[in-house]
């Protein structure tokens, strides 16, 4: 069959959504990231050599020799049992038991985000966010334009008082307390109870995203806000930074009205999750592993945090700050007033080292002079010279 020489192209006329969607500033610098001369502190990727290889290999050929029929059919909605009442089990505190069906399995968190702002969200709906906060949050939730309204931060993470002085008729409120995307800050333990208690008042939906939080390799883990007011709070987790980001697995954890809910948005987004992965990651994790494996993310993540953390304060001028994490995957700079960081980064991307600006990570108005740093992906020796060399850079815009 020939084609039809004669046919006009077609014009493609997009949705007001579609017209409106940017593509991730972070995915576009990783395109030019993959050069191996480039130095990048910029990509939010756990560290490969963390991944347990042969422990997933070995689940998927368990699976499928002894449950291949299963595994390969379509699987239930909110997803595979067992897998839903471990992570319900892991949750669960003496005071606060978690139902395996309050448990809904996504194809990673960025899906349960989305899914979120579709049942949460109308257009021009206020949504509180901190500033700065996870661009794909953003993303996720800008497709269905609410009105964002910014929550500052300090040291010690988000300040309630400011959500309860914005906050009326807001659909919801999306933190990140642990070991924040972009800042590597934590939300402190007395504002969490002054979080949760804050918002049950004002009848706002708190959305704890904890995709870091077993994380830890400084002081102990804070409190989850979803073992306070587990009417009130939505807590998101995900397996992609325990065990390996390409599995997409993520998980919802929420009432009951609200994981039907979300669960009718699902099955008009995909149906259902992968039941291999599902029934793979179980078996991986049903025996305690995740208690031998986290330690040993621990150890390499808070070597390499030490690392950038001792060249930043050899090699960057004075005038210049940033942040001491507790946990995690980055570290968030501020620079002095005057310097931009977006035209920093083309002059760095230049120089073969790459960062993330800190202008997406707004939903209002940005603070130019901040970027954000990611220390697990990167040799020690690597990050030294990488640091050095963007630290010349800064010195010579002081």
């Amino acid at each position: 069959m020939t084609k039809i020489a004669h046919l006009a192209p077609m014009e493609w006329k997009f949705s007001q959504r579609a017209e409106q969607l940017k593509s991730s500033m972070i995915r576009e610098i990783l395109k030019i990231t993959q050069r191996p001369e480039v130095i990048s502190f910029a990509g939010g990727l756990p560290a490969a050599d963390t991944f347990p290889v042969d422990r997933m290999r070995a689940a998927f050929d368990s699976v499928l020799a002894n449950s291949g029929k299963s595994a390969l059919q379509y699987g239930p909605t909110d997803g595979y049992l067992p897998l839903r009442a471990f992570i319900a089990d892991s949750l669960s505190s003496s005071d606060v038991k978690i139902a395996p069906e309050q448990v809904l399995m996504v194809s990673g968190s960025q899906q349960g985000l989305d899914l979120l702002g579709k049942v949460l969200l109308d257009e021009g709906s206020k949504a509180l966010v901190e500033s700065p906060s996870y661009l794909g949050a953003l993303q996720a939730f800008s497709v269905y334009r609410p009105e964002f309204v910014s929550v500052g931060m300090d040291a010690h993470g988000l300040i309630p008082a400011e959500v309860a002085a914005k906050g009326t008729g807001a659909r919801l409120l999306y933190c990140l307390p642990n070991f924040q995307n972009p800042t590597g800050l934590t939300l402190s333990e007395s504002r969490r109870q002054e979080l949760v208690e804050t918002c049950a008042k004002m009848g706002i939906p708190l959305l704890e995203d904890d995709p870091y939080g077993a994380l830890c390799y400084r002081g102990q883990p804070m409190s989850k806000m979803l073992n306070l007011n587990p009417d009130g709070v939505i807590y998101m987790g995900s397996f992609s930074k325990v065990l390996t980001p390409g599995i997409r697995l993520g998980y919802v954890v929420a009432p009951l009205p609200l994981i039907r809910k979300l669960e009718q948005a699902k099955q008009a987004t995909d149906l259902h999750t992968a039941q291999l992965t599902q029934m793979a990651v179980y078996e991986v994790v049903k025996d305690g592993f995740l208690d031998q494996h986290i330690p040993t993310i621990r150890s390499l993540y808070a070597s390499q945090c030490d690392v950038m953390l001792t060249a930043l304060s050899k090699f960057f001028p004075a005038g210049v700050s940033w942040t001491k994490p507790d946990g995690g995957m980055f570290i968030w700079v501020t620079l002095p007033q005057h310097i931009d960081s977006m035209a920093l980064s083309a002059e760095a991307i230049a120089n073969n080292v790459a960062f993330v600006p800190g202008v997406p990570f707004y939903a209002g108005t940005p603070q130019t002079n901040t970027l954000r740093l990611s220390f697990v992906t990167v040799s020690p020796e690597r990050i030294y010279e990488g640091i050095e060399k963007l630290g010349k850079i800064i010195a010579s815009k002081m």
